[in-house]
């Protein structure tokens, strides 16, 4: 059974100093900072069912589902359009078809919706790769359209390491205003953390099988490398670098299991099995759902809901929820004139 309104976690603030939509919203990455900052959420969109149960669980209210059923007049005026329009079509890890993709193709309803309700600032989030992507023409031509809808654009890849979390999660941002240049050079920045800071004292920890566990002959290169080996069929080495924690898969990246120390690279997205696996206190082991979702920045209040798979799903294709904040902050004050 879900909450009953006033049991929802992240209620919208009484007297809101903005509006905004949250579009292909998955768990709430974007609500959730935007509403801190004192933003009230008058329209959301997500297709995946088990993501809208989780956003209602956590907010009160249910998506709206298929955006190119979306019917325009529907959506009322708002100040900022937020859209971590889907990234699989511009990933290197799904099959680079851009635009060609029918997937890719959803960027262009959010352009039909700027053009019907011209909100002030354009917000938008994907991967870092949709950079480079098809010789840079695809973002390029994000650009172009949003040019033509009227806005002054600015972009830059972001990453999470540098707003608090413990993973190098790379994303661009893309900022559209109708007379202002966004300056990222202005968003503040918080002090590289360590993985272990973030971990559960206790829990029912899930430890990897004895056959894979690390053995006790461990050499260090010059470089900092960790070479520590795996028991299996054949003796594995495996390059472990202190402070770069590492979240791996082990089925498929057996000899890739790294120590608590520093930053990591990214939690995967739609990996629903969960296999994040790391080397703490001598033994290596998962790291639980709650810490994935606290690795993303993820408040200890957001309620979980749905199966493990799914859970794990979710939090690999959310957004940083520190690094969306802190990009919010600067949009509120120099492009809304908000000093609150």
């Amino acid at each position: 059974m879900l909450p009953i309104k006033w049991d929802i976690s992240f209620p919208a603030p009484e007297n809101p100093e903005f509006t905004f939509i949250d579009l292909f919203a998955g768990i709430g990455g974007f609500r959730i900072p935007l509403q801190e900052l004192g933003g009230k959420c008058v329209f959301s969109s997500e297709f995946n069912y088990h993501a809208q149960r989780a956003y209602e669980y956590n907010f009160g209210e249910v998506p709206f589902g298929d955006i190119t059923k979306l019917n325009l007049d529907i959506v009322p005026k708002h100040d900022i359009l937020c859209a971590g329009f889907p990234c699989q079509p511009f990933s290197i890890s799904g099959k680079m078809k851009g635009f060609e993709d029918t997937r890719g193709t959803l960027i262009y309803h959010v352009f039909e919706l700027i053009e019907k309700r011209q909100p002030k600032v354009v917000f938008l989030e994907n991967v870092k790769h949709l950079v480079y992507h098809d010789n840079k023409r695809t973002l390029s031509t994000i650009v172009q359209h949003l040019a033509e809808l009227g806005y002054v654009v600015s972009k830059k890849v972001l990453n999470a390491s540098d707003f608090g979390l413990p993973q190098n999660r790379e994303r661009i941002i893309i900022i559209g205003h109708k007379e202002t240049k966004f300056d990222f050079a202005k968003i503040k920045k918080k002090p590289k953390p360590a993985l272990k800071d973030f971990l559960d004292k206790e829990n029912e920890f899930e430890y990897l099988d004895e056959p894979y566990t690390i053995l006790d002959e461990q050499k260090i290169q010059d470089s900092g490398l960790v070479f520590a080996g795996y028991r299996n069929k054949t003796i594995r080495k495996a390059g472990v670098r202190p402070g770069t924690e590492h979240l791996s898969r082990v089925h498929k990246q057996p000899n890739r299991i790294y120590s608590t120390e520093g930053v990591h690279p990214a939690l995967p997205s739609q990996e629903s099995s969960g296999r994040f696996w790391i080397w703490h206190e001598g033994e290596v082991r998962k790291l639980t759902i709650q810490e994935c979702y606290r690795i993303m920045g993820f408040p200890n209040k957001f309620k979980l809901l749905n199966n493990k798979a799914e859970l794990y799903k979710q939090i690999g294709n959310s957004v940083a929820v520190p690094m969306i904040k802190a990009v919010g902050e600067q949009i509120k004050k120099q492009l809304l004139k908000i000093e609150k």
